[in-house]
């Protein structure tokens, strides 16, 4: 018997784990590595002061330099890989693209794929890879460049190692799942397992709200 609360535990856990939920109409705001949400109306959310992704320089596997100024505007979804990898990458560059097809020919939808050994993915490295991976120059962004800049950019702009990130330094590895949705100001509104196929699906369906938030 005393082992009967934590089973039903876990078992909620695996049940909505990637569960596809509800149509929502509105976003919240992520301001914090916890990634607590923080919606518009609540009484302390200051709008001029929300979190943003800093300033960036880097180079795509086209060699374009690619910063703040072409994503203004955009909504576009970052997530953080290395072409050798054989574990969880595969399946977020095949849900990547996913996200790509839904939105092919919508210039206001962009991806950058940011790569944590970007020493090897030089952007011959990364133009091959975009060949076999299907991805469209333009719209899907295979980004290298300082180590140092990435790897800080990850784990201060976009909390990908969540709270632990800012004790972190460059010398310890950086990999993870996640998908992070921003909006055309720059400001976190989604975070979502990029190795799962209903979290995708989720992130697609919130992309579309935010399209609408950003004509009205």
């Amino acid at each position: 018997m005393k082992f009967f609360v934590p089973f039903v535990a876990i078992l909620f856990l695996i049940l909505s784990c990637g569960q596809k939920r509800d149509t929502v109409e509105k976003l919240p705001f992520y301001n914090t590595p916890d990634f607590t949400p923080r919606w518009e109306g609540e009484g302390n959310l200051d709008l001029k002061n929300i979190h943003s992704i800093s300033e960036f320089s880097l180079i795509n596997q086209d060699n374009q330099q690619i910063d703040n100024s072409t994503l203004k505007g955009k909504i576009y979804v970052a997530d953080f890989f290395f072409t050798t990898c054989s574990g969880i990458c595969p399946k977020m560059s095949e849900n990547m693209k996913l996200i790509q097809n839904e939105f092919l020919d919508d210039e206001q939808v962009l991806l950058l794929s940011h790569s944590v050994t970007p020493e090897y993915d030089t952007v011959e490295i990364l133009k091959n890879y975009a060949q076999t991976k299907g991805v469209r120059s333009g719209k899907w962004h295979l980004l290298t460049g300082d180590k140092k800049a990435i790897y800080k950019l990850a784990r201060n702009s976009y909390f990908v190692d969540k709270e632990l990130g800012f004790s972190k330094t460059v010398n310890d590895f950086l990999h993870t799942e996640n998908f992070v949705l921003v909006d055309g100001q720059g400001r976190i509104r989604g975070v979502y397992n990029g190795t799962l196929l209903l979290e995708v699906k989720n992130l697609i369906q919130d992309i579309k709200v935010l399209k609408k938030e950003q004509v009205n």
